[in-house]
């Protein structure tokens, strides 16, 4: 398959926090500042959710409506459905390989009504 590392769309959501707030868990940063330096934050800061897709035909960016959105199963289900299959029609895309990691919300299994 010619040009194949230009089908292949990357995928994946980060939170923001508005407090200025960084998670070190998913965040490196090298300083030269004092680490022992004591910073208060509150229990549950205000954050954005982002969703972003890189590939070689752009960049696609989506936030979730309002603040402190949990991404669930269903909230991502609806953003591939309402957002994301949309743009790539908006692209003329003939074929493509969707790479996204195993968080819960990209796994998760529609609950059927029965």
């Amino acid at each position: 398959m010619v040009d194949f590392h230009k089908r292949i769309l990357f995928g994946d959501e980060a939170h923001f926090w508005l407090n200025g707030y960084v998670n070190k868990q998913n965040c490196r940063i090298w300083s030269e500042a004092n680490p022992q330096v004591y910073v208060e934050t509150p229990l549950h800061p205000e954050k954005l959710t982002v969703w972003c897709a890189l590939w070689a035909g752009g960049i696609l960016l989506k936030n979730d409506e309002g603040h402190n959105v949990t991404v669930s199963g269903d909230r991502y289900r609806a953003m591939i459905t309402n957002f994301f299959i949309p743009e790539l029609n908006n692209h003329d895309v003939q074929e493509l390989w969707f790479q996204q990691d195993g968080a819960t919300c990209h796994t998760a299994r529609a609950q059927s009504i029965y």
